[in-house]
């Protein structure tokens, strides 16, 4: 599984890295982590707001940052 958090590096954005962290690590998922801040690279998903959370190069989440069980729920589907 690949996991992609957009946003330019406001809290949130850290927020959202560390919390799905947290969630992969605690619940043994199999999964790589990417942190993406470059700008153009966030355009390409074709959203207007951060962080965003990407599964498998699907957009699940974007402005505002979801529980660790949600996270949980969207990674174990």
């Amino acid at each position: 599984m690949e996991i992609k958090i957009l946003g330019p590096g406001c809290a949130k954005c850290k927020t959202l890295e560390q919390l799905t962290r947290d969630v992969v690590r605690k619940n043994g998922i199999d999964a790589i982590i990417t942190k993406v801040d470059d700008i153009m690279e966030i355009m390409k998903y074709n959203i207007m707001t951060t962080p965003a959370l990407v599964i498998d190069g699907k957009v699940v989440v974007k402005g505002r940052i979801p529980s660790a069980e949600e996270i949980k729920q969207l990674l174990t589907k």
